[in-house]
């Protein structure tokens, strides 16, 4: 997966003087575009909250980084007549090729802290099991 379909866009909205000590830094070097001291500022914040983070992730029993259903994998799940949580902080993404039909039969929840991408029909089916 390219890097680029790692991230997602957000908007924030800040006061104008916090705007313009951010551009007084980037202006002076320290930082080379807005986005990249956002980035810095939101990496320290969650570098001082790890501990808490490593706690909360284990104690949900979740998921860290990305997780990646195949329809294969699905239809192998329900041929043996599993289901699975899909509990992610991160990504977690099913296969373009996987049915709303499969998706029921074999997830039995979906929550995800982060970004979750599948086809638009199964996400519209699932949107009862997702917490």
């Amino acid at each position: 997966m390219a890097e680029l379909d790692k991230s997602e866009k957000i908007t924030i909205n800040i006061g104008l003087v916090d705007l313009g000590q951010i551009d007084l830094l980037v202006d002076e070097g320290f930082y080379a575009n807005r986005t990249d001291f956002i980035r810095t500022a939101i990496r320290r914040q969650l570098e001082t909250r790890s501990s808490s983070v490593n706690d909360t992730v284990s104690r949900r029993a979740l998921t860290l980084g990305t997780q990646h259903y195949s329809r294969r994998e699905l239809e192998e799940l329900q041929a043996a007549g599993r289901t699975v949580e899909l509990h992610v902080l991160g990504l977690a993404t099913l296969a373009d090729d996987v049915s709303p039909e499969l998706a029921l039969a074999t997830i039995s929840s979906v929550q995800v802290l982060g970004s979750f991408r599948a086809p638009r029909a199964v996400k519209e089916a699932l949107a009862s099991r997702t917490l």
